[in-house]
Formats: structure tokens, C-alpha cells, sequence
């Protein structure tokens, strides 16, 4: 099985969402220095890199990443390239191909480079989440840090996403990969109550359908 890696790698240099904790790593023993092993610790937000929103994280009802069905996590998906302005909101009349999958991925581009933040990107929309839920759509990622804008409060389209019960991956690096069906796997860590945890994203190409 050919696995496509879309997450992106975490070092120190990968760019966290401004006045959050970023990412660490250190050792307490090390072969280079004598020791007979390798041994570290990470500290990090737990929404760095390709990661997976709890619902405990924008609602205040909501479960953590740890209590999420992981089926949502792994099957088919569809990968959709979309062209929309810098900061735009993704609109249900930007997605020009029908939906084919029950996990659906947004190929931006509006957030090429993992370590430099920038904070135009582009997000989705309530009114999408809501068409593509009609659509049985259970899961929704996109290749930015939000799926709302930098500077919303409010947080609309997580609040949708509440609503419907849909799940997010959120950071996903998607310019190497073609729009089309997948088999998508991205479990996040059994981290009981947390608002988020990180995913080792990657998908398989699905054989094409007759």
C-alpha cells in the first residue's frame, strides 16, 4: 500500500497559532553523549501541525478528542481543490465537483509554508458545513490552522461543525496531492478530555470507479 504523508514535520521551527505553546524537544539521555539509549520528552500545543479539533474546544458541552468515535478518522475521502481568495470563507458554490465521500479535504493553498504563520488564510463557511453534512459528510479538513478566519471570535463554522457532529483536521499539507478519492488515516491520540490532538495524517489512493 502506497501511503501519501500530508502532515508536516514537527520541529521547532513549525509555526503555532500566535500566544500559543510551541513545539520542544528534549533529551534526557542520549547515545551521543555515552548513554545507552535515546530518551526525550516533547512539550507542545496540542493543536501543532496536522491535528484533530475535539469538540471540548469550542463547546463548552462538548466531548474531548479521546471520547471521539475513531471511525471518523480513517475510510474514504475526497480531497477538493478550491480557488478562493486569501481570507475568504469556502462557499458551497466554490466546490465545483459533487461530493463522493463521507470525509472531504479542502486543498487551499492559502497556507503553503507549515512554518511561517500567516494569518490571511482562507476558511470554511457555516453554510458549507451544513451542505456538506446534508451531503453525509462526517468529516471536514482543510490545508490551514482554523477552519474559521484568523480573527474570528465567534468561531461560526466550528459552532456548524457542533451542530452537525462533524469532525476536523485542521493543518493537513495538501499541495502534493492530486484532488480525488482517498482512503484517509488520521487517529488522533487517546488523550482523555483534551481540546485537540496531533495527527499523522497520510492518504492511499483509492482504485478509480467504473
Amino acid at each position: 500500500m502506497s501511503l501519501i504523508d500530508i502532515s508536516p514535520p514537527l520541529t521547532p521551527d513549525i509555526a503555532v497559532w500566535p500566544g500559543d505553546v510551541p513545539f520542544s524537544q528534549a533529551y534526557a539521555l542520549r547515545i551521543a553523549d555515552g548513554a545507552n539509549l535515546d530518551l526525550s520528552s516533547v512539550t507542545t500545543t496540542v493543536h501543532v501541525g496536522a491535528h484533530a479539533d475535539g469538540p471540548s474546544h469550542y463547546a463548552a458541552d462538548g466531548a474531548g478528542i479521546g471520547e471521539r468515535p475513531l471511525d471518523r478518522y480513517y475510510g474514504p475521502c475526497q480531497v477538493i481543490a478550491v480557488d478562493v481568495a486569501r481570507g475568504a470563507r469556502i462557499l458551497p458554490a466554490d466546490v465545483a465537483v459533487p461530493i463522493a465521500a463521507p470525509r472531504v479535504l479542502f486543498r487551499t493553498g492559502t497556507f503553503p509554508d507549515p512554518n511561517r504563520f500567516d494569518r490571511d488564510f482562507a476558511a470554511l463557511s457555516p453554510a458549507l458545513v451544513d451542505w456538506l453534512a446534508d451531503r453525509g459528510v462526517v468529516l471536514v479538513g482543510i490545508d490551514t490552522p482554523s477552519v474559521d478566519p484568523f480573527d474570528s471570535k465567534a468561531l461560526e463554522s466550528h459552532q456548524a461543525i457542533h451542530r452537525r457532529d462533524l469532525a476536523i483536521l485542521e493543518g493537513v499539507v495538501l499541495g502534493h496531492v492530486d484532488p480525488g478519492r482517498y482512503t484517509l488515516i488520521a487517529l488522533p491520540l487517546r488523550i482523555p478530555g483534551a481540546d485537540a490532538s496531533p495527527v499523522r495524517a497520510a492518504l492511499s489512493p483509492l482504485p478509480p470507479t467504473a
